[in-house]
């Protein structure tokens, strides 16, 4: 990271006060920026100040912060006005995933901001290149996208659009890591980006494994937490390649690529548990079946392993290998 970075001299914007935006804003107020967080709707006005307290709290809780809470909130200027936008270097857009909304959010930015402004999308659904077509400045104009609570995890997917400027693609990527995240730039705008991608491919086998019969939802389930989810997180999975050997992982994807599961459609497993009305934890009805407290059993204990792992990571960094090259 550029040790001349002062995120204190960096004023950051945020527009979308809903859950998302103002985990984002507390995530940059933790890091040090200064924060105009802009509410367009008036219900989250109202509801943001304490969404941010209950969220600077658990960084708290998490040993993000020590007891400079309302250190951190005075950092965020909590506002319903574009043009307190004026001198932000950055600004996310943090809004519903509907081209009409963002297009709106957009026509403000362009009459408040400044035209050195970088304007990013916390978009997981849209395509940045359509998007930056909504702003005077496509070259300033890219994909930031977090993953909650964002102020708990090292992820984070930045994505150049057809018209985003390399250069400052770099810059924000650089600027990412002061923020605690281990981010990832995606050189073309690709639908699904990288991790929906990579989430959906193994969707897709392991529901046809379960549709075929072959092994259950809870077996799954076990085989990918006890087997890449205990390396996974440290390592990836072409360094895995190459501690294995990569011959031999020549040798398997010879023999099982062809019997991989290719199907288009939604799986008709999900399709049956839309028409059940199955919304998994929030209503107790899902893959699994959740009663006597146990969503929120699920809940509580994510939270706190969101805390250990984000911690856990901090031991080992890729900083480490820097003797390795990446080819």
């Amino acid at each position: 990271m550029d040790k001349s970075l002062n995120t204190a001299d960096i004023r950051v914007g945020v527009v979308g006060l809903g859950l998302m935006g103002s985990c984002i804003s507390v995530a940059l107020a933790v890091s040090g920026h200064p924060v105009v967080a802009v509410a367009p709707i008036e219900e989250d006005l109202i509801k943001a100040p304490d969404y941010i307290k209950q969220e600077i709290a658990h960084c708290a809780d998490a040993g993000l912060i020590q007891n400079d809470e309302q250190k951190i909130f005075n950092r965020i200027n909590i506002t319903n006005r574009y043009s307190d936008l004026h001198d932000c270097s950055v600004v996310f857009e943090c809004v519903s995933e509907q081209l009409k909304i963002k297009k709106t959010v957009y026509a403000q930015l362009a009459e408040h901001v400044s035209n050195d402004t970088v304007i990013a999308s916390n978009t997981s659904a849209l395509p940045i290149s359509l998007l930056q077509q909504l702003v005077p400045h496509p070259e300033r104009f890219m994909g930031i996208h977090w993953a909650e609570p964002a102020y708990l995890t090292r992820f984070m997917e930045l994505t150049c659009g057809q018209h985003t400027s390399y250069d400052i693609a770099l810059k924000m990527y650089e600027l990412a890591h002061s923020w605690n995240k281990e981010p990832t730039l995606l050189r073309k705008d690709i639908r699904g980006f990288i991790t929906n991608r990579l989430m959906y491919a193994l969707y897709r086998e392991a529901i046809h494994l379960a549709e075929a019969d072959v092994v259950s939802f809870e077996d799954l389930d076990k085989c990918l937490k006890h087997d890449m989810g205990a390396w996974m997180t440290f390592m990836g999975i072409f360094r895995k390649l190459d501690y294995m050997g990569i011959g031999d992982y020549e040798k398997v994807i010879r023999s099982t690529l062809v019997s991989l599961c290719n199907e288009e459609s939604v799986p008709g497993i999900m399709q049956q548990k839309l028409k059940e009305n199955a919304h998994g934890t929030k209503n107790g009805n899902g893959i699994y079946s959740y009663v006597n407290g146990e969503a929120q059993a699920w809940e509580d204990s994510f939270a706190q392993f969101n805390r250990d792992i984000y911690n856990l990571a901090k031991f080992y960094p890729s900083e480490k290998t820097k003797n390795a090259t990446l080819k």
